[in-house]
């Protein structure tokens, strides 16, 4: 799959059942964000959580590095970490 398509399915992720299942995504990732924090103990904002679930992507990819999944979604919350934190 071509970097473009990648990027075109990651936008029609974010835009498309996500949206309906999980609501707006700073909504969304404020909540992650606040109950991790209180996990943590230390405060976490919407932005980092959606990178940290970036890196989750990143994580899984060590273990397989051809996942397309794993590419798709990490560009999908990277794109949600940087409209959240243009929004904030």
């Amino acid at each position: 799959m071509l970097r473009g398509d990648i990027l075109k399915e990651a936008s029609r992720l974010t835009h498309g059942d996500r949206n309906k299942n999980y609501g707006d995504p700073l909504t969304n990732h404020q909540r992650i964000a606040a109950l991790w924090s209180v996990y943590l103990e230390t405060e976490v904002s919407p932005a980092q959580a959606a990178i940290m679930l970036a890196l989750v992507k990143v994580a899984r990819l060590i273990e397989t590095p051809d996942h397309l999944d794993s590419f798709i979604d990490g560009a999908a919350y990277f794109a949600i970490a940087g409209e959240i934190a243009h929004r904030e």
